[in-house]
């Protein structure tokens, strides 16, 4: 691909002509490449290289220097990239960014300066998914390896590149191979070389794949959008009449019903359970809504278990008499069976 064929561009500024490529099998010629665009007059267009001019290595060259002005003079749908990436295919646009665009997840870990050998760049960095060369001279381009291609990486010997310079080589596992030397960023507590074996072997040194990290962040933690008892306080509550109770903190009660609920003041703990287990699932009638003046409510449960023989329970019976009473403004208590007659018939029987 063209992320670091560019390289090898001969008539690219700043390109070592020196640095290695791999090239097909002797005597073949390697397949042209199909839709590919003719673009500027400084690079060869794909079409022009159906006589190769020069060695099969020079060939090569100039077809994927015709390949990579291809796809960045804009082969992919503008509104299908976005405005950070579009960027890449405008060199005014790219001159002035001053770092690349990051995907979703993607952080930069560590930044040398002033790259060469196979490459003159002035920018070299490496994220949490891909080593990058931000390339200024004209035309601006950036050229990536995603981590996950990259087989080994070595130190190579760089004492020509002056102080405090680095190599490395770059072993892809699609047979590309990169040699760069580069100036190490003082404020970076790991270099090039460590954080590209940190991340792009993230098992092997208690990383996880960049796949979970890729993903939007949330500004606020989803799990605690809802507070319970800021919702409460804001309907007016606890007030004289109703409390918050956390018998249910555990799911013990009621593994249905979340972990705070309202119920009348007088009523205990043990008065609780007791209605619970005259409930079908343990649902037992608890606040869900309240009149801010009238201090209307409405509370909701689940079926009493009365059986065939209409068993009574009377801590159940107190119980919706403590509801009534809690609604001062009526002396009537009304409840609604949402059920079918037949599904109730059917759940008596069951002792429902």
């Amino acid at each position: 691909k063209f992320r670091d064929a560019a390289a090898m561009d001969s008539g690219a500024p700043g390109a070592n002509r020196g640095g290695g490529l791999g090239t097909f099998g002797a005597g073949r010629r390697p397949p042209r490449p199909v839709g590919a665009l003719a673009v500027g007059s400084r690079q060869p267009s794909v079409e022009t290289l159906d006589s190769p001019t020069g060695s099969h290595v020079e060939w090569c060259k100039q077809l994927i220097a015709a390949t990579i002005s291809s796809q960045i003079s804009g082969s992919v749908p503008s509104e299908n990239i976005s405005r950070d990436y579009r960027a890449l295919r405008d060199g005014n646009k790219l001159a002035q960014m001053e770092e690349a665009p990051l995907f979703p997840g993607e952080s930069i870990k560590a930044i040398g300066k002033y790259s060469t050998y196979c490459i003159s760049s002035p920018y070299l960095g490496t994220d949490s998914h891909k080593v990058k060369w931000y390339v200024a001279d004209d035309p601006h381009f950036i050229l990536d390896v995603p981590l996950g291609v990259i087989s080994r990486v070595e130190k190579i010997g760089v004492q020509s590149h002056g102080d405090n310079s680095c190599g490395i080589e770059i072993v892809c596992k699609d047979m590309r191979n990169l040699r760069l030397a580069y100036k190490q960023e003082e404020q970076s507590k790991l270099g090039i070389f460590e954080n590209l074996n940190r991340y792009a072997f993230p098992l092997s040194n208690g990383q996880t794949l960049f796949a979970f990290n890729y993903k939007e962040k949330f500004p606020s933690n989803g799990w605690k959008v809802y507070d319970p008892v800021s919702e409460y306080k804001r309907q007016g509550l606890p007030n004289e009449s109703w409390k918050i109770s956390k018998i249910n903190s555990s799911y013990e009660l009621c593994d249905t019903y979340p972990a705070i609920i309202v119920v009348p003041t007088s009523v205990k703990d043990d008065d609780l359970t007791k209605v619970a287990a005259f409930r079908a699932k343990g649902r037992v009638p608890v606040l869900s809504w309240i009149h801010p003046e009238s201090q209307a409510t409405i509370t909701r449960c689940s079926q009493p278990l009365v059986g065939p023989n209409d068993k009574r329970c009377k801590e159940d019976e107190k119980y919706l008499q403590t509801i009534m009473d809690a609604n001062a403004q009526s002396h009537k208590l009304i409840i609604f069976d949402a059920r079918q007659n037949s599904v109730a018939d059917t759940n008596k029987v069951l002792l429902g």
